[in-house]
């Protein structure tokens, strides 16, 4: 399953950044990554929601860096969201 695949997400692990800001949420990102490699969670959710766009472009930024994300995009139905795909081999 990938990515372009998935329209019903409540079922996937999530990570709500509301209330978060940029380096709180760089570090919560990073470990939530970590924790769902170890979980063995292909696809992940983070929600950063609407707003001025802050969250979004800080989880935008920390998902290009990391390496151990095979892709990522905005979910096509909720703008809000992030929908992730981490690589389980490294």
């Amino acid at each position: 399953m990938n990515l372009n695949d998935l329209i019903f997400i409540d079922n996937l692990p999530s990570l709500d950044l509301h209330g978060f800001d940029r380096e709180t949420a760089r570090v919560a990102i990073n470990d939530f990554i970590n924790d769902n490699i170890k979980m063995k969670n292909k696809l992940i959710v983070i929600i950063h929601g609407i707003g001025s766009g802050i969250l979004k472009d800080t989880t935008q930024l920390v998902l290009s860096k990391n390496k151990k994300v095979i892709e990522f995009k905005i979910h096509p139905f909720n703008v809000g969201c992030t929908l992730v795909s981490v690589d389980l081999t490294k």
